[in-house]
């Protein structure tokens, strides 16, 4: 045999064995089954939803009638009334804390409005206690207005010494009737 004869039969072996034999292919990986359970589920309960949930079923003070507006406002301290030294009409301190907690009740509900009465106690003249009364009425509400209060929300009056919480003729009972009282009057 000559030379390139066995040469060629070998490549032929050759090839024939790759063919034959080839290159070793990965065997597929097995996927494992899934489990069944044959076991019968029991359906789960659903909850019922939850309760609705019920407002206070009180209705409010202040979108009730006016009477009773005036008496939750005072009740709850909301409201107040500032009080004023002997024949004077000048804000004291704790007066300008009293209306500024009545203005904060005053901007939480925009829709009413109010009258400041001036109130004075027993002693001067009508005349004279009708005109102080309208300067502690005003002194009251321009306060008020400082604070943001809009004018048209406010009216002013006196009743002077008409309209005493105290009948009592000393100086504790002086000092209650020397006041500007405020009342909701109505809504805009």
């Amino acid at each position: 045999m000559n030379r390139n004869s066995m040469v060629t039969v070998w490549i032929g072996t050759l090839a024939l064995s790759l063919l034959v034999l080839g290159c070793p292919k990965k065997k597929p990986t097995a996927v494992p089954e899934m489990e069944t359970d044959t076991r019968t589920v029991a359906p789960q309960e659903v909850p019922p939803p939850p309760a609705p949930v019920v407002e206070d079923e009180t209705p409010d003070p202040f979108s009730q009638d006016i009477e009773t507006a005036n008496r939750e406002a005072y009740a709850r301290g909301l409201l107040g009334d500032v009080y004023y030294d002997f024949d004077k009409a000048d804000l004291k301190p704790e007066a300008r804390d009293r209306l500024a907690r009545n203005a904060e009740f005053m901007r939480q509900y925009p829709a009413f409005v109010y009258r400041v009465e001036g109130h004075c106690d027993e002693r001067g003249t009508n005349e004279y206690n009708i005109a102080l009364g309208q300067r502690r009425a005003n002194a009251a509400a321009d306060y008020l207005v400082s604070l943001g209060i809009p004018r048209g929300r406010l009216s002013t009056i006196s009743y002077g010494e008409e309209r005493p919480v105290c009948t009592e003729p000393d100086e504790t009972c002086w000092w209650r009737n020397r006041r500007a009282h405020f009342l909701i009057t109505g809504r805009q």
